[in-house]
């Protein structure tokens, strides 16, 4: 394969077979997904200070020994406590051959728990960004915002994707796919990637999201459709169109905009602009192929947002502009896409929490 751009599934299982992509304990077929694969966390977690890059010339275990302050062991469960940082080796490790790139990003569920993971490499002066010709392990950093966790060897906070080149659309590329493919519902603003808002005049009723409670139990990750929503989530409603994000506080809201990704192309959540507010919309997301596509007739899913606000109370209003989608060419089509023929849990979303609640 020659072409440029995000690799599909079956590239990523030529990446195994080579090497390129090695496990301990071996990669599962499960893991694959369209277009990214899943990571699995080790076996031991280190309690650090602080969070930190390896830096040039510098390994990630070195750095864990200057910043350790205990060690935990995973194999029976521990639990990572709210506001700690943790460093957990992870179960695969890279030899990238050249001209490929990785980017990791936390998976869906994780963002909706507010569960900071960003991967880290020996030398690395980036979060969650991987250099062609990388030799090594990788590791997770893991800081739980908002609840605490119960985490196992094996589970899966993270993904990674891998890429040939850079395959961006430019706004005018992204332009004339939409004019073909109908990216959006609406009127696309496409200014540096696709432009979504905040949906905060819902259709029917008044509820327009969650804000998580300040003290709640223990969130295992394994048990799913398990937890009552009441005990850890406040509902945020309003008849104003608007609502005040408290500093401090993390919200679960969702886009105005159903949004499809083609099956020849994959997207990543960014931030729009920082000049828009006092708020971050967390980014934890790659979109797989297939997104939107096949749900309710390919009239698109709708996305969650995970919103954090900053130093000062920010009012955020009905239809405000608060991410874009950045779209990529793959390299090939993924033999599967998201929602056919594999267990996607958003398929067709609206507002939603993690998969770790009973519905609402």
């Amino acid at each position: 394969m020659t072409d440029t751009g995000v690799l599909p599934q079956q590239a990523l299982r030529g990446l195994i077979a080579s090497g390129a992509i090695a496990a301990s304990p071996a990669v599962l077929p499960d893991q694959v997904q369209p277009a990214s694969l899943d990571l699995r966390l080790g076996n031991v977690a280190y309690r650090v200070r602080a969070s930190f890059l390896a830096g040039a010339g510098r390994s990630v275990a070195s750095r864990i020994a200057e910043f350790e302050m205990h060690r935990m062991d995973l194999t029976a469960g521990a639990v990572l406590e709210k506001g700690c940082v943790y460093v957990i080796p992870l179960m695969e490790s890279l030899a990238l051959p050249a001209g490929i790139t990785a980017v990791a990003n936390a998976k869906s569920s994780t963002g909706r728990l507010d569960l900071l993971t960003r991967a880290i490499t020996d030398g690395g002066v980036e979060f969650d960004r991987i250099p062609e010709g990388y030799t090594g392990p990788l590791w997770a950093e893991v800081c739980p915002r908002s609840f605490s966790v119960l985490v196992r060897p094996g589970m899966r906070l993270n993904q990674i994707r891998f890429r040939r080149g850079q395959a961006v659309l430019s706004d005018a590329d992204l332009a004339a796919l939409h004019a073909r493919e109908r990216l959006v519902s609406g009127e696309a603003l496409i200014s540096g990637g696709l432009g979504f808002s905040v949906d905060l005049r819902p259709a029917k009723g008044d509820l327009v999201g969650y804000r998580a409670k300040p003290h709640t139990g223990v969130i295992d990750l394994d048990r799913i459709g398990h937890y009552p929503a009441p005990e850890f989530w406040e509902e945020v409603r309003t008849h104003e169109a608007r609502i005040i994000l408290d500093p401090g506080a993390f919200y679960i809201l969702v886009s105005q905009e159903a949004v499809t990704i083609p099956p020849d192309y994959a997207a990543e959540m960014a931030p729009y602009l920082a000049m828009v507010g006092e708020f971050r919309v967390h980014y934890a997301g790659f979109f797989d192929p297939g997104f939107g596509y096949s749900a309710a007739g390919g009239a698109g899913s709708r996305g969650v947002l995970e919103v954090r606000c900053h130093e000062a109370p920010f009012v955020l209003e009905h239809g405000q502009v608060v991410g874009r989608l950045v779209y990529e060419r793959m390299a090939a089509r993924p033999e599967t896409l998201y929602g056919a023929g594999i267990a996607s849990n958003y398929q067709g979303q609206g507002l939603k929490l993690s998969k770790h609640f009973r519905p609402v």
